[in-house]
């Protein structure tokens, strides 16, 4: 399971809707599309909260709750992540749909945007008790998913087997095996070679990219990573590969920094026999939050939404920021390091490598045929610096940060998608 670290701002700070209904309206007046395409596209088409009645382990009945939103599907079937977290609520649910709307448009994938969650700690809950939440939320959601309809994947707390209970209990209600319902699934149920690592490889990718772009030279260049899930983990140890030096890496226990560099190999194990970071003998105990204004060339987040805000934003001495995770920055903390001259990759393009090979797994789904894991990278490759050129030629032509080129190219995709389509009476 994904870690589920948490260091939020103050309550006083918006919400990850604000920043997402923010982002669209600075994309709206760059474009000049009026308040009605706003409207349009601020709006999520559907929605659905469900009640999921659970069985604990020792015969109590708990009560959680679910939500599925689907923000815009112009441009083909809702595609977004599963979001197993206490924080979960229907706002987080429906700004993390509209930035995957931007995500799939911005990179071409026939989709439109969607997310789920459920409000709970999966650490506090056995396998078998997950399994049971899994399934019933599944069925409750049925009306709403399906290969053409809506596909999700794994995101923070769930996993490739969290997509097997889906796949299984969506399958055994339509009466045969449906494997194009969700991705992110075991490769012996007709995932894909290379999803595990897709989002971290195109964090990387697109991270060295950058530091070209920046004129800083790969070979040892200083990098720091909050987070060592799924994303984190991976982005660290392809970042290593390529000879940066990792100073810093964190997870929801706490934070480690070396100032030497790493060694990723033995941390990787050390978490694999202890579960966190924490303890690492090959460097010393920092505080979390800290980790976010080290002076290092690179800065992924890679953990939750709106870690970089207007409490520490002036204090972040990174010259690259790559966001790894959905929504890391809030709208005052990127106007403060711009302000700084700090360069920000934005999530819809740099974690985009996730929805891309999901992409890929639904198409080899459908056809029955299977990609060698060497054809999948090349292709997320291609997908992911094609993408980044875009965004950076766009940027420099208009004027725009890499964030407001990104979300203005991915709106312009959509908006031309309902304008071709039309409204129906």
């Amino acid at each position: 399971m994904t870690e589920l670290l948490d260091d939020r701002p103050t309550l006083t700070t918006p919400s990850p809707l604000d920043d997402a209904r923010g982002q669209l309206a600075d994309a709206i007046a760059v474009l000049e599309l009026g308040q009605g395409m706003f409207d349009l596209l601020a709006a999520p088409r559907r929605e659905l909260t469900v009640s999921i009645p659970l069985r604990r382990d020792d015969g109590t009945v708990e009560i959680l709750t679910g939500h599925r939103v689907q923000h815009n599907y112009s441009r083909g079937p809702a595609k977004g992540g599963l979001r197993y977290s206490p924080h979960v609520d229907l706002n987080e649910v429906r700004a993390l749909a509209m930035w995957m709307t931007w995500k799939c448009a911005l990179l071409d994938v026939p989709y439109g945007g969607a997310k789920g969650g459920i409000a709970i700690d999966p650490r506090l809950y056995s396998q078998a008790e997950l399994e049971r939440v899994t399934r019933r939320y599944t069925s409750e959601i049925m009306p709403l998913i399906g290969p053409s309809h809506d596909i999700p994947a794994p995101d923070i707390g769930t996993d490739e087997q969290t997509m097997a209970w889906m796949m299984d209990t969506y399958s055994v209600n339509t009466g045969h095996t449906v494997l194009g319902v969700v991705t992110g699934k075991p490769i012996s149920l007709g995932g894909s070679h290379g999803r595990a690592s897709a989002t971290s490889r195109g964090v990387v990718h697109v991270a060295l990219q950058a530091l070209d772009y920046l004129k800083i030279r790969r070979e040892g260049a200083s990098a720091a990573v909050q987070g060592f899930g799924k994303v984190g983990r991976g982005a660290t140890r392809f970042l290593w590969e390529a000879g940066l030096r990792i100073e810093a890496v964190g997870d929801q226990y706490g934070a480690i920094r070396a100032d030497n560099g790493i060694d990723v190999a033995a941390l990787e194990a050390h978490v694999d026999a202890t579960g966190t970071v924490v303890g690492f003998a090959g460097a010393d105990p920092i505080d979390a939050a800290h980790l976010l204004e080290l002076d290092v060339d690179l800065l992924v987040p890679a953990a939750i939404e709106g870690v970089l805000h207007a409490g520490n934003a002036a204090q972040v001495r990174a010259r690259l920021i790559v966001e790894g995770a959905n929504g890391p920055t809030t709208t005052e903390a990127d106007g403060i390091l711009n302000a700084r001259g700090v360069t920000v990759v934005p999530d819809i393009l740099a974690n985009a490598g996730g929805v891309i090979v999901s992409y890929f797994e639904w198409v080899q789904a459908n056809q029955a045929y299977w990609w060698t894991e060497d054809q999948v990278e090349a292709r997320l490759s291609e997908r992911m610096i094609g993408a980044w050129q875009h965004v950076v030629n766009h940027a420099t032509a208009r004027g725009l940060t890499l964030r407001a080129a990104a979300t203005s190219l991915a709106v312009q995709r959509v908006a031309e998608a309902h304008r071709q389509r039309g409204l129906y009476p």
